[in-house]
């Protein structure tokens, strides 16, 4: 596993932008990382993404760690790279994302719901994979499909909160993906950033709750 794997593994969480202005991912941001959250992904299907990108790394150096999501070809990953991004993330699984992600050293989670899908992407290179939507079928899902493919890192995105968070890292999980139940786009668009950080702190403190009451989760 790559030391920026072992850093998401540790940090268990990918807050994720979506759909805001530039000046309000800037903002997002910053209140994000006063709430804890190490690991930042900006999806570019957001306008302005692959600035928004830039900035951040250069605002934030090595205190978070940027990636871009949505990255659905290779033009779009190689955009993203040129950017900044530090690893990408996918809705779907793309070979040659895959591949020119290997090439560049970036670590790639491509999308997957199935067995099939998970294991191809795999065996393609990809280091660990986005189970998504995760929320369609609930942590006894995970908890299948890890039975035979827990050498696979697995992380789940699309229906967290915190009430289910940490029962998908016990379920096998190694990190989770949060998009609107964490960067609430009403809050942004008011320029409510204090919510956001409250958000994110709330996040972090269901784990910690969770790993104190339930024991390390695997």
């Amino acid at each position: 596993m790559s030391q920026l794997l072992k850093e998401l593994e540790e940090a268990k969480l990918i807050a994720i932008i979506r759909g805001i202005t530039y000046k309000e991912g800037k903002s997002t941001a910053q209140a994000l990382r006063a709430g804890g959250i190490r690991f930042l992904e900006i999806t570019l299907n957001t306008d302005g993404a692959l600035d928004m990108i830039a900035d951040a790394k250069h605002q934030f150096g090595e205190e978070m760690r940027i990636g871009a999501g949505t990255v659905l070809n290779l033009e779009m990953a190689k955009e993203a790279v040129a950017a900044g991004a530090e690893y990408i993330v996918s809705p779907n699984v793309n070979e040659a994302v895959i591949d020119y992600g290997l090439a560049q050293g970036v670590e790639v989670l491509p999308g997957t719901f199935t067995p099939t899908e998970i294991v191809n992407a795999y065996e393609a290179g990809a280091a660990a994979v986005k189970v998504f939507p995760i929320g369609a079928m609930g942590t006894s899902y995970l908890k299948n499909i890890r039975g035979p493919l827990c050498h696979i890192p697995m992380m789940v995105t699309g229906g967290i909160n915190t009430d289910n968070i940490y029962d998908y890292l016990q379920a096998g999980a190694f990190s989770a993906g949060l998009g609107g139940n964490l960067c609430d786009v009403d809050a942004i668009k008011k320029g409510d950033f204090q919510t956001i950080q409250d958000k994110a702190e709330a996040y972090i403190h269901a784990i910690k709750r969770g790993l104190q009451h339930g024991g390390e989760s695997h």
